[in-house]
């Protein structure tokens, strides 16, 4: 006779305090503020060339933030939810023309000497950049509405990015004109407001062990790709440190 195995029982989710502060810990703990190419251009060290290969390469991620905002707008059944996530695509393409974030990035390009039509064309994007990229937005499209807000959580940590940000490009790049600034400071504001929104909205449905595993592993892969965009960005300048993961070489360190 044979006996079949009883499944094991499956594990209690984590108290809800806990689940967050292990959503904190991943945004961070693996936040792309650690890569060697942030490291560097908050210490004043990247030189004009790297700096604008590193506008002209983000930007290519800036303009998807409404596209993937759209993708995880489709997903959510309440007006209210709809009607809290439709602010960020407006954040960012703005209710006008000539307003949002897009048109501040693109701002921040000409005060760094680039012409608007430069960033705009995307002929100077990187494969890798493309690759991160597309992956994300593939993600937001392909998996369910807990996963993909999930993935947005780095936003945990944009608000303080943003701030050392403003400070290296006012204290080390005095060439670029400080009006081009602009988009960093508003998304301070803008990242806490939309990180706790998002954070409500993952506490409240990630009820079981497995959900609260599945949020942290799609914030942990929304890491991954900030971290991989600005690899290919660091090597394409002949940065020798991109290699690293955000917690040793090749990302080294297990998913939480």
């Amino acid at each position: 006779m044979t006996v079949t195995p009883l499944a094991a029982p499956a594990a209690p989710p984590w108290p809800a305090a806990e689940f967050e502060e292990r959503l904190r810990t991943v945004a961070r703990e693996r936040y792309h503020d650690r890569h060697p190419f942030n490291i560097r251009m908050h210490r004043g060290e990247l030189d004009a060339d790297e700096l604008r290969r590193w506008i002209v390469n983000r930007f290519h991620y800036q303009r998807h933030i409404p596209v993937k905002d759209a993708l995880i707008l489709a997903k959510l059944d309440s007006s209210r939810l709809r009607r809290l996530w439709v602010r960020r695509i407006q954040d960012h393409d703005g209710r006008a023309e000539g307003e949002g974030g897009i048109e501040r990035w693109l701002r921040l390009g000409e005060a760094a000497g680039l012409d608007r039509s430069r960033l705009l064309s995307g002929a100077e994007v990187l494969p890798g950049v493309r690759l991160a990229v597309d992956g994300y937005v593939n993600f937001c499209r392909l998996r369910d509405g807990l996963e993909a807000v999930a993935a947005s959580l780095t936003e945990l940590s944009a608000p303080g990015i943003m701030l050392t940000r403003v400070e290296a490009f006012e204290r080390h790049y005095p060439w670029i004109d400080r009006a081009g600034l602009e988009y960093f400071r508003t998304r301070v504001a803008q990242g806490r407001t939309d990180s706790q929104e998002a954070l409500g909205m993952v506490l409240a449905w990630a009820r079981t062990r497995t959900d609260q595993e599945r949020a942290l592993a799609a914030l942990t892969f929304k890491c991954e790709v900030l971290w991989s965009l600005l690899d290919a960005v660091d090597r394409a300048g002949g940065g020798r440190d991109g290699d690293s993961g955000p917690l040793g070489p090749a990302g080294g360190g297990a998913r939480p």
